[in-house]
């Protein structure tokens, strides 16, 4: 058997899982006391909590706390094995993947690889939009946000001023309104403090969102009610409206409206990660990959995909499950059983996704939240939201740091980890990047 390095060859048979985010690594942790041999394979070293990148980018959070070490996760287990890679190929015939670090054979293939941003073929808003779909992505966007407001400082064009203070966010689903409440109560309560010289009443937070509400796939009271929270913090909600194109200072809108803006944040859709080597009809709707019940790979033997990358079709959902981190989680947990089953020869079950509600929080003690028995709003969402989130937080310290952090701004009004950190890159480092851009593009 092919290995990567440092990978021990043994007669358990191999599961390798691509991708450690919510699906790759339930899967992992469900598995680790069966007798499988586990290859975990993950371009991070570690897990990343998506649902609270909106406040690392508006500095409420601090990185480290919501990303947790995968090696961490899997300390004293002999039979679980980690390895920053990416995946280039994967080649079911031979029961082989192709990573940036070498070939490794499989028993069965899991495929975790999640979703990235869905620009729609706009080459224009893909190179100067910004995404938030990874933890770097979210410190960039809290770069660009603080430094917007320091540039602004040192701008005596009142055109320019605007355009730097004015953000607009494209995309009204949870990402969308939390970052878009979640700047509006940063221009409320903290900036003023922090740059007294600038006259916040010029700065302006749009959300767009091209469906006729937001908050859409929620209960139709919690989309009234968020978006009524959004405006009442001052933010600008427009429905029913279609971004065509930006040139870095100018949202143009299908309606031939613009939108004077530095900084346009893309949070308007995902599409599938790619996995070179499948074949082409095995990739559906958003380039996500088609499964049976049991979360096998349409036209693929012993490889499977689970979470954001894999498209089920039922009666419910016709269109596959959403891509939450719930779907992922049951998803993992069932295929684990399933794949014990199947080396004792036993009947397989089918995956019936167990919906447990959805919350979205837009400012301080506004919230909103369906579950499958009941919707309510308010206060007490809020603090449904909060316990749900700190306690899917990976890590006792880590929680610890969050509630430290979320207390602290609660009752100051403030955050303290407004920090510009960039990266210094000299010309040796820029000559290696355009030269590996380079060789990637080509």
């Amino acid at each position: 058997m092919k290995y990567i390095a440092g990978i021990p060859e043994n007669d358990k048979k191999r599961v390798v899982i691509i991708g450690g985010g919510f699906a790759g690594l339930q899967l992992a942790k469900s598995l680790k006391n069966s007798n499988f041999q586990i290859v975990l394979i993950d371009k991070n070293n570690y897990h990343q909590f998506q649902p609270l990148f909106y406040q690392v980018a508006t500095a409420g959070l601090e990185p480290s706390a919501i990303s947790f070490p995968l090696r961490k996760a899997f300390q004293n287990q002999k039979h679980i094995h980690f390895r920053i890679a990416a995946l280039e190929k994967v080649e079911a015939e031979s029961n082989l993947i192709l990573t940036d670090i070498g070939a490794i054979e499989y028993d069965y293939l899991v495929l975790a690889i999640g979703a990235d941003t869905n620009y729609f073929e706009n080459k224009n808003i893909q190179q100067k939009a910004i995404p938030m779909k990874s933890l770097s992505e979210a410190i960039n966007l809290r770069n660009v946000i603080l430094s917007n407001f320091e540039k602004a400082l040192n701008e005596t064009d009142k055109t320019k001023v605007a355009s730097l203070l004015n953000f607009v966010i494209v995309g009204g689903g949870p990402t969308g309104t939390e970052l878009a409440g979640a700047l509006a109560e940063m221009k409320k309560n903290i900036l003023p403090k922090d740059y007294p010289e600038l006259d916040f009443s010029k700065m302006k937070v749009y959300l767009l969102e091209a469906a006729g509400k937001v908050l859409n796939g929620y209960s139709e009271v919690s989309s009234k009610k968020g978006k009524k929270y959004l405006e009442k913090l001052g933010v600008k909600v427009l429905t029913d409206t279609f971004v065509k194109d930006y040139d870095g200072k100018k949202v143009l809108l299908a309606t031939g409206e613009t939108l004077d803006t530095d900084t346009l944040i893309w949070a308007a859709g995902v599409k599938g990660n790619p996995a070179n080597g499948l074949s082409t009809e095995s990739v559906g709707r958003g380039g996500r990959l088609m499964v049976d019940a049991h979360n096998l790979v349409q036209n693929h033997a012993n490889v499977y995909a689970i979470g954001d990358i894999a498209l089920m079709k039922t009666e419910k959902f016709e269109n596959g499950h959403p891509q939450v981190a719930q779907v992922a989680i049951q998803q993992a947990s069932l295929l684990a059983k399933n794949l014990k089953r199947k080396e004792k020869g036993q009947a397989l079950k089918a995956f019936k996704y167990l919906d447990k509600g959805s919350l979205a929080t837009i400012g301080r003690n506004l919230a909103v939240a369906d579950l499958p028995f009941m919707s309510f709003q308010g206060f007490a969402a809020w603090l449904l939201w909060l316990f749900v989130h700190l306690m899917s937080i990976l890590g006792v310290k880590n929680r610890l740091f969050v509630f430290i952090n979320w207390t602290w701004s609660y009752f100051t009004y403030d955050q303290s980890l407004r920090l510009l950190i960039n990266p210094k890159v000299d010309s040796k480092q820029t000559k290696l990047f355009e030269d590996s851009s380079v060789i990637k593009n080509n």
